[in-house]
């Protein structure tokens, strides 16, 4: 059996620190150390990874795009390793603790917004803080730590990360909405349109189903705002596609795809009951499929 390297989890916190701060002296600050200390420690965690993490470029250190396996493992086991301490905390103190949640704006403001009410007038001891926020963005706050779940869009097959673990939450139909409220019954017509951003998992659902559907993607504008998109549509920029509980005011709409709505946490995490106790609240609360779908199809053109 091959010999594990002896990393410190203090160095991997140092390779964390440097992939997102703009400067070695600002990651240094960030971890309570000098910016000579700060390099010491990634010098020798290079060593006992035994390949090269780092290239010059001009004056500067910048990580190779080959370090991204330990990069990601730091990730996870510096993540892990606080929740740790935060549930020792907890158990040592009897405090109720916090609890970081992410959520797309559609579950925050949409789907959930008297779930959350409740269950912090029910928990008014918690340290209870809501980021909203495109899923990409959740997710790389729960894997980096910073988030402690997420409501979130399943993301692709392709970009399944390894240490988040997803737990389905509920399944939403997509609309299509145009400023005549009606679509071509040839979809080589439909278009142009007003999307969510690049990169967005609602995106990546919509133009897969576009495509299915030969319809042409000629994109004019893009948003992650549900609210600028359906301006772009009143003014006649084009159409759009969202949930229909992000539709207010743009009438009937033509389903043309589905989002898996999910909960996401980090795999291995170590357990908490506030975690739990959402978790909980957002299942029996959670629109159940058919109803949801069936209330996409009022008045869809054909």
């Amino acid at each position: 059996m091959q010999a594990l390297p002896d990393l410190s989890i203090r160095q991997l916190e140092y390779l964390v620190a440097v992939s997102t701060a703009p400067s070695w002296s600002v990651a240094a600050d960030s971890v309570g150390v000098s910016a000579s200390a700060l390099s010491q420690g990634l010098a020798e965690l290079e060593r006992r990874v035994g390949v090269p993490l780092f290239e010059r470029n001009g004056r500067r250190r910048i990580l190779r795009s080959g370090a991204e396996p330990v990069l990601a493992h730091a990730r996870q086991v510096v993540a892990l390793t606080g929740d740790l301490a935060t549930w020792a905390e907890r158990v040592r103190s009897g405090r109720s603790g916090r609890l970081r949640v992410g959520m797309i704006d559609a579950a925050a403001v949409g789907h959930y917004p008297e779930t959350l009410r409740q269950f912090r007038a029910d928990h008014g001891d918690l340290d209870f803080t809501l980021h909203v926020a495109p899923s990409g963005a959740l997710l790389d706050l729960v894997e980096a730590g910073e988030l402690d779940m997420a409501v979130c869009v399943a993301p692709p097959e392709a970009s399944m990360r390894p240490g988040i673990e997803l737990e389905e939450l509920f399944v939403e139909p997509l609309a299509v909405f145009t400023p005549s409220g009606r679509l071509p019954r040839v979809s080589n017509r439909w278009g142009p349109w007003v999307l969510f951003a690049a990169g967005s998992h609602t995106r990546a659902v919509v133009e897969a189903a576009l495509v299915e559907l030969g319809a042409p993607l000629d994109i004019v504008a893009e948003s992650n705002q549900p609210e600028v998109l359906r301006t772009m549509v009143s003014l006649g920029v084009g159409a759009t596609a969202l949930p229909m509980v992000q539709a207010t005011g743009l009438g009937p709409g033509k389903v043309i795809a589905e989002r898996r709505l999910v909960v996401a946490t980090r795999r291995g995490a170590a357990g908490d009951p506030a975690v739990e106790a959402l978790r909980d609240a957002l299942r029996v609360s959670a629109p159940s499929s058919p109803s949801v779908a069936a209330s996409s199809n009022g008045g869809v053109p054909t």
